[in-house]
C-alpha cells in the first residue's frame, strides 16, 4: 500500500504576472524551484489564499532571481496579481518509508523567509 505525502511547497507566495495567451502553466522562479525540491513539468497543486480557488498544474522555469510566480494559460484565470497562493508538491511511499518535505515561507515580495526542513 501507498500512501500520498507532501513533498514541496511554497506557502505564501505573490502572484506577480497572469497571462492568459501564455503557453505553459505556474511560471516559477528557478531558484524557488531548486529550494523547493521541485522539478521543471512536475505536477503541483495551487491554493490560492486570496480567493479560496484551488487548481492543478504544472512548473515551468522563469529566471534565476526574478522572484517571478506566474500563472500562464487558464491558470491565469484562477488569480490576479497580488494574489496569495500556496504550491504544493506529493509524492507516494511506503507507510514506514521517510520522505524529506521542504517548505519555503516567501515575504510580500517574493523573498524566501524562512525554509523549513521536515519529515514525512
Amino acid at each position: 500500500m501507498f500512501i500520498t505525502v507532501l513533498k514541496s511547497k511554497i506557502h505564501n507566495a505573490r502572484v506577480t504576472v497572469c497571462n492568459v495567451d501564455y503557453e505553459g502553466s505556474l511560471s516559477l522562479d528557478e531558484e524557488f524551484i531548486k529550494q523547493a525540491n521541485l522539478r521543471p513539468y512536475e505536477k503541483v497543486l495551487v491554493a490560492n489564499v486570496t480567493n479560496g480557488e484551488r487548481f492543478e498544474t504544472y512548473i515551468i522555469p522563469a529566471p534565476a532571481n526574478s522572484r517571478e510566480v506566474g500563472l500562464n494559460g487558464a491558470a491565469a484565470r484562477s488569480a490576479v496579481v497580488g494574489d496569495r497562493i500556496i504550491v504544493m508538491a506529493f509524492a507516494m511511499k511506503e507507510p514506514d518509508e521517510e520522505v524529506d518535505t521542504t517548505v519555503l515561507i516567501m515575504d510580500e515580495e517574493n523573498n524566501i523567509k524562512e525554509v523549513k526542513k521536515l519529515r514525512a
